[in-house]
């Protein structure tokens, strides 16, 4: 069932046997396979197929825009979000607010982000779709059970339980790492990108790393803290208790400071960079220095097909890229590295969102026998009540 579940997700105008020379399985295997996940709700059938093939025309297949939906909801230092997604990861309920959230106790956000979630919960049951699980966002160090904050300094938040909040059926991760993974699965790249460095920003810099397809976490599940590459040795004081690291030139606070803005923050620098500010143009040229810097060092240990640039820097890239590419060019080991291979996303400040909502929902595409089994069954609660929901 996942392997024909997954075959639909990749592909537009597929029919049974379509998805039967995909996956190795014989048609009346694949026949039967989709009866069942017709019957599900997880699939439906979208009429002949297009004229123009060989042959006698099949049934297009495609996954269902009703039925399971993924919960993603993410804390950012300055703002609250949650969003729903269906099967095909389209965003179909969505809500955000601001939310000084900078040592407010962990109490106090996590319930305004549950009665923010709700909302978006019904607004997407509404629409035919019902959760399967909320996926959290969060701007810190997590802890290998999935449930718990280890450290996010930004937030000034020490161990804590938070998908105890959102119920049995809640997780908890890194924004960076679902940044990547939303790319991977999102940024329109067709399955083609499989190896690379996702570095995205707010008040820090955070990187994450796809090899193969899959999300590397390291031993300890802390890969990707780009922002605490030390790049110059000399440079003022972390906040990490280090010095000179990357997100004390790169990280939005030190680039605002250096750039004399005072409100309005990341829209505001763009604005005077596309103004021509001097001191706004100068700031953005040193932190993609330091950034390319940095990035070196991970390409030349790494060997990735891309860097990719994500979230709020995405929109800064016009001005730091140059600084990027520069230090890329002079610095990487392999001379076949260009210029090209530092890609901008297209998912912009989404890409956290999206990617906590649709890791939340891909855990239908990859076991929908399971889902199957648990909403069907009475005896066990549906895996997307979650205490969000009631609050």
């Amino acid at each position: 069932m996942a392997l024909v579940m997954k075959a639909l997700a990749a592909g537009e105008n597929v029919t049974r046997a379509a998805v039967a020379a995909e996956v190795g399985l014989t048609r009346a295997t694949v026949s039967t396979l989709v009866d069942e996940l017709l019957a599900a709700g997880l699939v439906e059938e979208q009429g002949a197929q297009r004229p123009g093939t060989v042959g006698r025309p099949g049934t297009v297949l495609a996954l269902s825009e009703t039925g399971p939906a993924g919960i993603g909801a993410e804390i950012g230092v300055d703002h609250l979000a949650a969003c729903a997604v269906d099967l095909h990861g389209r965003v179909r309920a969505r809500a955000q607010r601001p939310a000084a959230n900078r040592s407010r106790p962990a109490e106090a956000v996590l319930a305004e982000l549950a009665d923010l979630t709700a909302g978006v919960v019904a607004e997407a049951a509404a629409a035919g779709l019902h959760p399967v699980r909320t996926t959290v966002a969060v701007p810190g160090l997590i802890g290998q059970d999935r449930g718990t904050v280890l450290r996010a300094p930004n937030l000034g938040w020490e161990d804590v339980p938070l998908a105890a909040a959102f119920g049995e059926a809640a997780a908890v991760e890194n924004e960076a790492n679902l940044g990547a993974l939303a790319e991977l699965w999102l940024g329109g790249h067709d399955g083609r990108l499989t190896d690379f460095v996702h570095v995205s920003a707010e008040i820090g810099i955070g990187a994450a790393l796809v090899v193969e397809g899959r999300l590397f976490r390291g031993a300890r599940g802390f890969a990707g803290e780009l922002g605490h590459v030390p790049v110059r040795p000399e440079g003022p004081r972390c906040s990490c208790g280090a010095n000179g690291c990357l997100e004390t030139y790169a990280g939005e606070e030190a680039l605002l400071r250096a750039a004399g803005v005072r409100t309005g923050r990341g829209p505001a620098l763009k604005a005077a960079a596309v103004a021509g500010d001097p001191a706004a143009l100068r700031a953005l040229e040193e932190a993609g220095a330091a950034l390319g810097i940095a990035l070196s060092g991970a390409v030349n240990l790494l060997d990735p097909q891309a860097v990719v640039v994500g979230g709020p820097l995405a929109d800064l890239a016009p001005w730091l890229l140059p600084g990027v590419r520069r230090e890329l060019a002079a610095r990487v080991t392999d001379r076949q590295w260009r210029a090209q291979d530092v890609l901008v996303s297209r998912l912009g400040h989404d890409g956290v969102l999206r990617g906590a909502a649709y890791s939340s929902v891909r855990t239908v595409l990859d076991d929908p026998a399971t889902w199957i089994r648990t909403v069907t069954e009475p005896s066990l609660p549906p895996t997307g009540s979650t205490s969000c929901s009631s609050r």
